[in-house]
């Protein structure tokens, strides 16, 4: 039986690697000098694609160039990398890898909105740097009495709002629509809920329908003692705004895990010390980084052993 052609643009895991070559003729094409004349030479024979976000943009021009694509798998639960609607548009199948990361993104979350409350970072400088012995460590902010309003309601967000139950903390949230089974209070729009909280947590998907959902106007509703936490993608937060929010003292801090132009950092984030900045970290642990890997795959060998995607977004 011949073994579909599967590209990978972008390197992954070496389990990825592994496994997709041992079921497929696996075409590496970050391995190759020129990308454009192998795309000519082989093209025509690439039925899957296993994408990520370091691949850049897989939309109409690479599509053009592999006429016989039937499905792109992608690595991670966004997939705003990915053209879906011209993937739709074209019959090719898009899938991703929900589920298995919710629960390492939502501990990452909650952790770092106490490393920015509580300013973790700064502390451990402090004392690498050999100033404790000229006196304490700063009082910092704390979770104690704080609103907190997750914008995004979505399997992760639901996941980091059953932590900060255990914090005895009020949450509210706001998505497209209400949920009707739940317990939390509902606000109709993203001022809204940033006006009834003062810790924003970011959790909403990528892409032109919510980019700057974070704009001045919600960072200037979340007020002077507001901290902003992003641990979804970095489009939806006007990053110029917040940077003028956190200077003016509009908000109190932010912590991000995520950019808008990743992995470039502006340089004034970088020297503010109310901000913690990760380099994308939210589902980067071994385990989970290993469990999307293989659902990659098992995507790609169900479709073609099966005929059927087992993660197929909308």
């Amino acid at each position: 039986m011949t073994k579909p052609d599967i590209l990978m643009p972008a390197p992954m895991m070496p389990s990825v690697v592994t496994a997709l070559d041992e079921r497929f003729v696996l075409h590496r094409l970050w391995d190759q000098p020129d990308a454009d004349a192998y795309l000519r030479t082989h093209g025509q024979t690439i039925r899957g694609v296993a994408a990520s976000t370091l691949a850049g943009r897989i939309g109409g021009t690479l599509f053009d160039r592999l006429p016989a694509l039937e499905i792109v798998a992608n690595f991670g639960v966004g997939y705003d990398n990915i053209d879906a609607a011209e993937a739709r548009a074209r019959g090719i199948v898009v899938t991703n890898t929900p589920g298995v990361l919710d629960d390492e993104v939502a501990d990452l979350a909650v952790a770092l909105l106490l490393a920015t409350l509580r300013r973790l970072p700064q502390a451990d400088r402090y004392v690498r740097e050999g100033r404790w012995p000229s006196g304490p460590f700063p009082l910092s902010p704390t979770l104690r009495g704080r609103r907190i309003g997750m914008l995004g309601f979505g399997a992760i967000g639901q996941a980091i709002a059953r932590r900060l139950d255990g914090f005895d903390v009020p949450i509210a949230y706001h998505r497209r629509t209400r949920q009707r089974d739940i317990g939390y209070d509902y606000h109709a729009s993203p001022v809204a809920l940033a006006a009834a909280c003062d810790v924003l947590i970011a959790i909403v998907p990528g892409g032109a329908a919510t980019r700057h959902i974070v704009d001045a106007e919600v960072l200037a509703a979340l007020g002077p003692q507001g901290v902003l936490i992003n641990v979804s993608r970095g489009s939806v937060v006007d990053e110029r705004a917040m940077v003028a929010a956190l200077r003016a003292g509009t908000i109190q801090a932010a912590g991000l895990d995520v950019f808008e132009d990743e992995p470039n950092v502006p340089d004034a984030l970088r020297e503010m010390e109310n901000v913690v900045l990760l380099p994308h970290v939210g589902s980067a642990s071994q385990h989970t980084r290993a469990a999307m890997g293989a659902l990659v795959v098992d995507n790609l060998v169900a479709w073609f052993d099966e005929g059927r995607a087992i993660t197929p977004v909308g």
